[in-house]
Parts: C-alpha cells; sequence; structure tokens
C-alpha cells in the first residue's frame, strides 16, 4: 500500500462488485493498529445524548494525506466508508464528509446503541481511535405516596417518593414549602436501569395545612423534574375574647359590657358556648351566639368568664377576668371669698382598684388607666389645698394690718374747750396730781 491512493483502488472495484466489499472491510479492519500516542492523528470526542435524542459522531483527521476514513460500531461493523454506508440500519445518516472529517449523526438513540465506536485511518502504518456514547435515561415516573391522607396535628406520616427507571440512578430531593427537608433513599437496579425510592417522615402541625411538600429529581437527563402533594391537617379550635365595648377604659358598675368570641379550626367548630367558671352564670346575662352582653354591670359580676369551642379534633378555650370598678363621683368646688375662677377635676375612682389582681387577656393595661386616673385627681385635691390655705393667710395679714397699735388715752380731756396752753393745761383732768390716775386701752 503506497500512501493514500493505492486503498482507493480496490475500494472502487469493491463497488462494482458488492459481494466483495464485506470482506475487504474485514481484512482492513483486522489490519488497523490502535494507536493513542501523542502522534495520533485521528481526533474524536465521547458523546453522551439523552434516551431518544440525536448523538453525532466525528471522526477528524490532523494532517489529510487524503487518506480513507471509515467509522465501525461497536462490533466492529463498519458504518461509513468514505462516504458511503455498507450498514444497514438507516438512523445513521451522513453529516458532513471530507479527506479531513467523517461526521455521522445517530438518531433515536437507544441503550442498545451504547458503547465503543471506533474510527480508522488507512495510513502506514494504520490508525485507529475509538468515541464512547454514553445513553442517559430520565426517570419514566415520579410518585408521590402519602400514608394518609388528612393528618391530625401532632401525628407523624410518611411520604414515598418514587423516580422509576432511571439511568444513572436519580437523586432525590425533599422540601416543604421553601424549607429543604432529609429523607432516606434506597436504589434498586434492574438491568441497565435504577429504580429510587425515598422516604420522608415527617410530623405535622396546625401550620403545615395547606403546604405543599415537593420531591425533586435530581438526574443529568432532565431539568426541574419534580412532584407534589398538599398537605391536609386537622386541628383543634384557636379561640379568641375580644371587648367591643367599652373600647377602652374600665368597666364600671351600671354600664354595660360586650364580649365576642372568635373560633377558628379545621374543621370550622360547631359548638361554642359561654360559662362563668366557678360560679353560675348570672341571670341578667344575654347570650346570642357568640356574644356575650351585661346591659347593667354590678359587684357581682365579677369573675371569669369563657368561651369553649369545639370540633371533631378537640376542644379549645378563652377566658377574660372581669372586674367591675365603683362608678365615678363629683367633688363640689371650694367657696372663697376671691374673685380667681378655678377648674377643679370632679371625677375620682376607687383607690382600692390598685390591690386587685392582675387583669389578663383582653383586659390588659386597664391598671396603667387607673394609676394615671388616680394620680391626676390626687394632685387636683392637693391644689385646691394649698389654694385654700393661701387665701386665709391673705385675709388674716389685711386684717391685722388694717388694727395694729390702735388704742385710746384720756390724758388730755377738758382741754378742748381752754382759750391758750396754759389754761388748757390748768383744766386738763387730773393735771399733775392725778397722773397715777391714767388708763390706757389697748386692743
Amino acid at each position: 500500500m503506497a500512501g493514500g491512493a493505492q486503498p482507493r483502488g480496490p475500494a472502487a472495484r469493491a463497488a462494482g462488485a458488492p459481494g466483495l466489499l464485506p470482506l475487504l472491510l474485514l481484512l482492513l479492519s483486522a489490519a488497523a493498529i490502535l494507536h493513542r500516542g501523542d502522534g495520533q492523528n485521528l481526533v474524536t470526542e465521547d458523546v453522551t445524548v439523552v434516551e431518544g435524542d440525536v448523538a453525532t459522531i466525528s471522526c477528524r483527521v490532523k494532517n489529510s494525506d487524503d487518506s480513507v476514513i471509515q467509522l465501525l460500531n461497536p462490533n466492529r461493523q463498519t458504518i461509513y466508508f468514505r462516504d458511503f454506508r455498507p450498514l444497514k440500519d438507516s438512523r445513521f445518516q451522513l453529516v458532513n464528509f471530507s479527506n479531513s472529517e467523517l461526521r455521522v449523526s445517530l438518531t433515536n438513540v437507544s441503550i442498545s446503541d451504547e458503547g465503543r465506536y471506533f474510527c480508522q485511518l488507512y495510513t502506514d502504518p494504520p490508525q485507529e481511535i475509538y468515541t464512547t456514547i454514553t445513553v442517559l435515561v430520565p426517570p419514566r415516573n415520579l410518585v408521590i405516596d402519602i400514608q394518609k391522607e388528612i393528618a391530625v396535628e401532632g401525628e407523624e406520616i410518611e411520604l414515598n417518593c418514587t423516580a422509576m427507571a432511571s439511568r444513572p440512578a436519580t437523586t432525590i430531593r425533599w422540601f416543604k414549602g421553601n424549607k429543604e427537608l432529609t429523607g432516606k433513599s434506597e436504589v434498586e437496579q434492574w438491568s441497565d436501569m435504577y429504580t429510587v425510592t425515598s422516604q420522608l417522615v415527617l410530623k405535622v402541625g396546625r401550620e403545615d395545612d395547606g403546604v405543599p411538600v415537593i420531591c425533586l429529581v435530581d438526574h443529568p437527563a432532565v431539568k426541574d423534574l419534580q412532584t407534589q402533594r398538599y398537605l391536609e391537617v386537622m386541628y383543634k379550635p384557636q379561640v379568641r375574647v375580644s371587648q367591643n365595648y367599652p373600647v377602652q377604659g374600665l368597666t364600671r358598675e351600671g354600664e354595660p359590657l360586650e364580649l365576642t368570641c372568635a373560633a377558628f379550626g379545621k374543621p370550622q367548630p360547631t359548638d361554642m358556648r359561654w360559662l362563668r367558671v366557678d360560679d353560675e352564670m348570672p341571670q341578667h346575662v344575654v347570650v346570642s351566639g357568640s356574644n356575650l352582653l351585661i346591659s347593667n354591670l354590678n359587684k357581682t359580676d365579677n369573675g371569669t368568664y369563657r368561651c369553649e369551642a369545639s370540633n371533631a379534633v378537640g376542644k379549645s378555650h378563652a377566658d377574660y377576668m372581669l372586674f367591675v370598678y365603683d362608678p365615678p363621683t363629683t367633688i363640689p368646688p371650694p367657696t372663697t371669698t376671691t374673685t380667681t375662677t378655678t377648674t377643679i377635676p370632679t371625677t375620682i375612682t376607687d383607690t382600692t382598684a390598685t390591690t386587685e389582681p392582675a387583669v389578663h387577656d383582653s383586659r390588659a393595661g386597664e391598671e396603667g388607666a387607673i394609676r394615671s386616673v388616680d394620680h391626676a385627681v390626687v394632685g387636683g385635691v392637693v391644689a385646691v389645698v394649698v389654694f385654700a390655705m393661701l387665701c386665709l393667710l391673705i385675709i388674716l395679714g389685711r386684717y391685722f394690718a388694717r388694727h395694729k397699735g390702735t388704742y385710746f388715752t384720756h390724758e388730755a380731756k377738758g382741754a378742748d374747750d381752754a382759750a391758750d396752753a396754759d389754761t388748757a393745761i390748768i383744766n386738763a383732768e387730773g393735771g399733775q396730781n392725778n397722773s397715777e390716775e391714767k388708763k390706757e386701752y389697748f386692743i
């Protein structure tokens, strides 16, 4: 064989004599020598393809000398000899043929097509290189099985996700909402296929009702393959009592009180009732569905009122602690002689309120209101007392200032009618001789 011209003669003659072509190809294949060193003139790449897709095999020559290129299957049957296809499998199609490349496509790839494919170049000595086709098979089916369709809060349920007939084996991941969970996987192999089952044990609560549980598959043959199941969780009622009237402030004697009970559960509560803890319900209390009304509060109404709600899962309740305070009273304004107008607080509260036990639930915050009212009343009373004392001191001061030093004397009695000073001295009653009879009065 001289260079690349000698093989083309037999090939041309073989084309005219089809019966000699298989024998010629077998002899050429047997004479091929595998070279994979640095001096190899043939180049190819491994191919990974998903089952059912198209695989492309390329045999390239670095330095072409017009030598013959052929492609063989894993059974070493010739697929293409130059641009001629001896193999009857029509899934192989010629994509490109030149002195430097032979490119062939294989459509509708299946597992049986997996293996080594050989590129041969008839040089002196002949060269051969192989490429490997790897076929990926995505999971045939992805299913979530749940142990209980409807769960009760606090229970543990088991979920199983199965990815069947894949190659290679899949990796299964679990998510509850956006939170990733950890499951336990088992792998079973059937021939060249793998079936993977992952188990997840989950304790559910009322917050899990309606939340999706997602089974996600990681596999090189498929992206974003997942399935999900929505959890259905039953839970006992959640009860809340709210005060409609008075909206804010204290519950005082003689005033009305209105309470509302709200309950939420799954299934929705069907039985709701009011009761008084450790005592009978007062006869004047009106209960209408979820509402409780006391039109005229009095001290005997003090106590804890409970709203109970129940469904098929269980029973729950919420309490309201009622303390009735004294009604507001009025302090009359003080009477003074001054013309100054003073505004005096007229509302006082029962100072014993601070000694009562703490009020919980819907009455939280009333104790602070009581303290603020008491401080305001005490400050007003102190201001009135101080003002009254100041007024009294001013009145007494003016009275003493007007009468200080006022007294009467009889020393010059009788001298008012004298004609001159000497006569006045002589006529003065008592004169010098009666000085011991002088009297003095002081008020």
